[in-house]
């Protein structure tokens, strides 16, 4: 086979990637190991920014977002029994879109689908060759039989396990891991939602997030200790915790028939090579946040921007210089991102090793954000998006 781009991966990046090239008339082909069942049903979370709710619309994506999911104009903080509200809509202008991200990737396929792009599903034992070329290649099976692509880029939208990092050589690779000391056990509930904004809250025994999927499906989140064991926490033992961090007098959560759980740690990671030779890659392949701050996605949209728009630029002016700062360009915008979750999560999350004058700081930063201007501010920018700097 032959293709302009060669992606590797149907997430987010990979499939806004083949759209916005496909909208430049510059052709690609998506490969993936998972099939199309798979990517479309495994639930994630989804708090849209503005710019990526921007760009969907912008894209001709937005239709059933727009329709279905919800637009937040603030969020909440809930801390020494009390809620403080962030109108983030005040203070920026803009506001934030809860719409899951498998429902993203279910309007990226069927678009990319309708305009006759390529996405071939099932496929394994994928490798990259000659990425340090001019005609750099990929390596796969379908259906056991093996084939090849011949490229000019290839985009590794594959994720922090895909072979697209692992191709660029160990020596060149510059990654920074970073573990943090809480896991999160989330549950999806049948129930109506509990609260019309997310609610954040830093309790004596752990945080707590109550997030919203749709009508009749909710989203919540419990700290745990990361190397918690699912069998240790029965529905009871979660609505029971769940009530205690979060309800307060004359509100109470909402609970019903949990129909998914599962329990995550919580890690950042940042490969700063983003680039090396042909090869760019994008999205959970180059950098991971805690998900406190709601970034993930967005950072991958925000890579295949910067990514798009370098090689458009190619194509039209034979002009090399995007594609030569996507690394310096995407790294900037991630570390900000990086800085962000990290606050968040530290800010939110009970260390129990902390002692009661950290804790004490701890609620003296919430209560120092919530009521001055320029903090909430300062949250409010960072949480609807800050802007690719060019």
């Amino acid at each position: 086979m032959r293709t302009q781009v060669g992606i590797i991966g149907a997430g987010p990046a990979g499939l806004m990637l083949s759209h916005l090239l496909h909208l430049q008339g510059i052709d690609s082909i998506i490969l993936e190991n998972r099939s199309r069942e798979e990517i479309e049903e495994t639930i994630r979370a989804g708090v849209l920014e503005q710019g990526t709710v921007d760009l969907l619309n912008d894209t001709g994506i937005g239709e059933r977002m727009m329709r279905e999911g919800q637009v937040h104009d603030g969020v909440e903080f809930q801390f020494n029994g009390m809620r403080h509200r962030i109108n983030m809509k005040k203070r920026t202008g803009k506001c934030i879109t809860v719409y899951a991200q498998h429902e993203v990737i279910k309007d990226l396929v069927a678009a990319r689908l309708e305009a006759g792009g390529k996405i071939i599903f099932n496929v394994s034992d994928v490798s990259l060759a000659d990425i340090d070329t001019s005609q750099p290649k990929i390596y796969f099976r379908q259906n056991g039989v093996a084939e090849e692509i011949d490229c000019d880029f290839i985009a590794g939208c594959d994720g922090y396990h895909g072979p697209s990092r692992q191709t660029i050589p160990a020596k060149k690779r510059k990654e920074i891991k970073h573990v943090y000391p809480f896991g999160w056990l989330g549950i999806l509930a049948e129930t109506a939602p509990s609260h019309p904004e997310l609610i954040y809250s830093n309790h004596e025994t752990g945080f707590a997030l109550i997030s919203t999927r749709s009508p009749e499906i909710q989203r919540y989140y419990l700290q745990v200790d990361p190397t918690d064991c699912l069998d240790e926490w029965s529905d009871d033992r979660i609505w029971t915790e769940l009530h205690k961090r979060v309800d307060m007098d004359g509100w109470s959560l909402n609970d019903g028939p949990i129909i998914q759980k599962s329990i995550v740690s919580m890690r950042s990671f940042i490969c700063e090579t983003m680039q090396y030779g042909r090869l760019f890659i994008a999205g959970d392949a180059a950098h991971i946040v805690p998900p406190t701050g709601a970034k993930g996605l967005n950072l991958a949209i925000a890579d295949v921007q910067v990514l798009a728009k370098g090689i458009v630029q190619y194509y039209d002016q034979n002009e090399l210089n995007l594609l030569e700062r996507y690394s310096q360009i995407c790294t900037r915008r991630v570390w900000k991102a990086q800085r962000f979750s990290a606050w968040m999560t530290q800010m939110l999350h009970r260390n129990f090793k902390h002692t009661p004058f950290e804790y004490g700081l701890q609620l003296a930063e919430l209560d120092s954000v919530t009521s001055s201007i320029a903090g909430a501010t300062y949250l409010a920018e960072n949480y609807v998006g800050l802007p690719i700097e060019w």
